[in-house]
């Protein structure tokens, strides 16, 4: 009987792994049909100031009219859709690795309220800066619930 070395049995089962990997994504990510249930989330960070917060999310390819940004009481909801491009959309696919369809991100804000006073879009970043506001009610929660298009 041949002795196997634990160093190819340890790659091969990485590649296995990888390759499952792969496969799994490329389910999750298929292109959704407009109008139905997010598809992904885009990535964020979170920036904390004195002042208030600067978030980032990850929309290359989107453009600011797809865009929704919402604060409903200690949430931030961006709402949006990467659409395929017009050439995509009767052809065949080869490779499919950036997400595409409608997206949703939930982010729980710090507490305190916050007011959206800048919303920008550029270099395939939804850039947000939030400033802390004082005008709470007995909860801590703001007055008002904001969507900006």
């Amino acid at each position: 009987m041949q002795k196997r070395d634990p160093r190819a049995l340890m790659w091969a089962e990485a590649a296995a792994f990888i390759d499952r990997a792969g496969r799994l994504h490329r389910r999750f990510f298929q292109p959704g049909a407009p109008g139905t249930y997010p598809c992904w989330e885009p990535a964020v960070d979170i920036f904390e100031s004195p002042d208030g917060l600067v978030i980032q999310a990850a929309l290359p390819g989107v453009s600011s009219r797809e865009v929704e940004v919402i604060i409903d009481g200690a949430t931030l909801v961006i709402v949006g859709e990467r659409r395929l491009p017009a050439a995509c959309r009767h052809g065949a696919i080869h490779r499919l690795e950036i997400p595409y369809g409608r997206f949703e991100r939930h982010i729980t804000l710090m507490a305190g309220s916050f007011e959206l006073v800048r919303r920008e879009l550029a270099d395939g970043f939804l850039n947000l800066t939030l400033k802390r506001r004082p005008d709470l009610d007995a909860a801590g929660v703001t007055r008002s619930n904001t969507v900006i298009r």
